[in-house]
């Protein structure tokens, strides 16, 4: 048996040498290093088979697997498998495995998995997975996943999805996920979700969500801490912080029967506005300092000259302080309705009164802490 398995290689190889020399347009390339292979580089030359530590091809149609590298100065088409590095100088068609990088001169069309960098020089269809970048020409439509950044071109199209950073240059049309920033530099249309700041230069059609969020336009919804647009939004904005060039940040000074003195930041727009405040010494609670924050969003519309009506949902978070005892715990919640009647003197000052309803609760079990009316009054400046 030993025997027979000896002759049968000898065979194949006797086979993979003589067969580029009679046929130059195919063969099997059987490679320890770039020039000591049956098939020595030729550019005129095809190989369909090819295993090796270190190859150096002209056109693959078929398999190439390699211990270290291959290097393709046309095209590959089929599946080109390495330990460290691929290259494609011309188009890759099918499927390209590498332990640290895929390199592809033209386009990629299939699926590229490289442990650390997937690079392509014109566009790629398919999918492209790197353990750190993956970056792409021009066109680009299909899945996009690394650990780090992904970058395109022009044009981008599918699902980008990487650990810190997906840019675009132009435009995209999909879907991008990051754990920190998405970046296109003109147009997206999709869904952009960001941990940190998702930024659209032109124009969005679609969604944000993220801590932060800009676009010069908008059509759509921004959903964040912080949302801003530049020059035109057709659609909604949630946030704490919904701003615009427009956008006028007021200070408020007021206090009332639930919470005895407060200071505010209100974000006001044409018509939406939202109110960050502080405050101390909640009647509620025993006369010893207490203190709050607050959020309120609402829509304000005006009356007649000067003079407006808004209403407002708010979440009050109170930290009791000294007046924890056995009734009272450490920490409550509370959750407002508001509806108030402002009157402006002028351009950076005006007078405002409160009424509405509020629920005090606890935060470690269910029920009520207190409930009632809110009745405030105070001061807006600037």
């Amino acid at each position: 048996m030993k025997i027979i398995k000896t002759i049968f290689t000898a065979a194949v190889l006797m086979a993979a040498v003589c067969l580029p020399a009679q046929n130059k347009s195919a063969g099997i390339n059987l490679s320890f290093w770039k020039d000591i292979c049956t098939q020595p580089y030729d550019s005129t030359q095809t190989t369909y088979v090819n295993i090796g530590l270190l190859s150096t091809l002209n056109r693959l149609n078929g398999v190439g697997i390699n211990a270290l590298g291959s290097v393709i100065h046309g095209d590959m088409n089929g599946v080109q498998i390495t330990g460290l590095a691929n290259l494609a100088g011309g188009t890759m068609r099918g499927v390209q495995i590498a332990g640290v990088s895929n390199i592809s001169g033209d386009n990629a069309v299939g699926l590229s998995a490289a442990g650390l960098v997937n690079i392509t020089g014109d566009g790629s269809k398919g999918v492209i997975i790197s353990g750190l970048t993956g970056i792409g020409g021009d066109n680009n439509s299909g899945v996009m996943i690394s650990g780090l950044m992904n970058v395109t071109g022009n044009m981008a199209s599918g699902f980008q999805f990487s650990g810190v950073s997906n840019i675009t240059g132009q435009s995209f049309n999909g879907m991008m996920t990051s754990g920190l920033l998405n970046v296109v530099g003109e147009n997206m249309n999709g869904l952009q979700i960001a941990g940190i700041a998702n930024i659209t230069a032109k124009s969005l059609n679609g969604v944000q969500v993220g801590l932060c969020n800009y676009a010069t336009k908008a059509h759509g919804l921004q959903i964040g801490l912080v949302n801003y647009y530049r020059e035109d939004m057709k659609g909604f904005q949630l946030g704490l912080v919904n701003a615009n060039p427009d956008t006028r940040v007021q200070m408020m000074v007021y206090g009332g029967n639930n919470t005895a003195a407060n200071i505010g930041v209100q974000f006001k727009n044409q018509l939406f506005y939202t109110i960050l405040g502080v405050g101390s010494f909640d009647q509620n609670l025993n006369d010893k300092f207490s203190i709050s924050t607050s959020y309120r969003a609402g829509l304000a519309v005006p009356v007649y000259k000067g003079l407006s009506i808004s209403g407002d949902l708010g979440y009050q978070h109170i930290e009791t302080c000294s007046n924890k005892d056995e009734v009272i715990p450490r920490r409550l919640y509370a959750l407002q309705a508001r509806a108030n009647l402002e009157y402006q003197f002028s351009k950076k000052f005006s007078i405002f009164a409160t009424g509405g309803y509020g629920l005090t609760r606890y935060y470690n079990k269910s029920g009520n802490f207190d409930k009632g009316a809110i009745i405030e009054a105070g001061i807006v400046l600037f």
